[in-house]
């Protein structure tokens, strides 16, 4: 049993918004006992989250290829993840109490504007809608209930953090001119060359196939996570901003032919073969356009330091026991 008064653990908004959308009512996952589910794997104030919550939430997060997987070898991942999980589901909790105490609530037109939104967005009528919730486990009371969720948790960190954020014109020139050159934020998925004699057709078809489910429509992100060899898969293969001066010539060469938001063909380095997929770039050379770059970049490091912040305060204020 482990008593904490905070954590150094920090996760981001969009992480959390995403854990506010699982379902905590749906079938129990795996083959698991009765007894085994209603086990409490953590307190959390006057609250606490069961064993079968925390497991629900895994499974509703997994990919198609955690799915294709047999209960014994799914539950094996879980057990290698479900503290990190846990840790989110803490922060969740904390982040809704106060919002309870702050009055802060989602209404039903709210709740109804967002179900109209993803609607349009994966272009579904109501039928159509009903019968994808179905498929998921949940009813739509349920759905309503965690979209309700998610617009709290939007409200309070607004509130909370991101509405108490000012950024100076001064800051925002200062940041413009330390970054003078071309920047490129990239993800990408690295299937590494091994050290030894290797199959190089082998290597080629296993990147044709993710690249086929790119094309497909799942995300770069979650195939990171699944198939890259970089250390980077954990943030969806995320190598955050990099000058074009500390680029090599093999990704120059292929972002130079990408615009924003596509998805390159697999590239051989000297390490192995790469995946790239081009999430902004920073030209100083349109400067009213480098001027609003800089100001959301700024934000969002604010934010994100000022999330952090926030959270590790929650946790020092709260009561938390896990019992992992």
């Amino acid at each position: 049993m482990i008593v904490r008064g905070n954590s150094e653990k920090v996760y981001t908004v969009a992480v959390i918004l995403v854990m506010s959308i699982v379902v905590a009512c749906v079938s129990p996952p795996l083959s698991y006992s009765s007894a085994l589910l209603d086990k409490i794997v953590a307190v959390v104030n006057t609250e606490v989250i069961t064993w079968g919550e925390l497991y629900r939430t895994m499974e509703f997060e997994t990919t198609n290829e955690m799915k294709s997987l047999s209960d014994a070898e799914k539950l094996k991942v879980f057990k290698e993840n479900e503290g990190a999980f846990l840790e989110r589901m803490i922060d969740m909790k904390l982040q809704l109490q106060i919002a309870k105490k702050l009055n802060i609530d989602a209404s039903k037109d709210e709740i109804a504007e967002a179900i109209e939104g993803i609607r349009k967005k994966y272009a579904m009528d109501d039928k159509e809608f009903q019968e994808s919730l179905k498929k998921e486990g949940f009813t739509l009371e349920e759905y309503k209930k965690r979209l309700a969720e998610q617009i709290i948790l939007n409200k309070v960190v607004n509130q909370e953090v991101k509405n108490k954020i000012v950024i100076s014109d001064e800051e925002i020139m200062n940041y413009m001119a330390k970054k003078q050159d071309t920047e490129y934020r990239v993800r990408q998925i690295f299937f590494k060359k091994p050290d030894k004699d290797f199959d190089k057709e082998s290597m080629e078809a296993k990147a044709a196939e993710v690249l086929q489910k790119l094309k497909g429509g799942e995300s770069f992100a979650s195939l990171a996570r699944t198939y890259s060899d970089d250390p980077t898969a954990r943030t969806g293969g995320d190598l955050g901003f990099i000058k074009q001066e500390y680029l090599g010539k093999e990704f120059l060469n292929v972002l130079s032919a990408m615009s924003v938001g596509s998805v390159s063909s697999p590239f051989w380095t000297e390490k192995g073969l790469h995946i790239i997929y081009l999430e902004e770039k920073i030209d100083a050379q349109n400067a009213a356009e480098f001027k609003e770059i800089a100001k959301r970049k700024l934000l969002e490091e604010r934010f994100n330091e000022g999330y952090k912040i926030w959270i590790r305060g929650l946790r020092e204020k709260a009561f938390v026991e896990v019992r992992l």
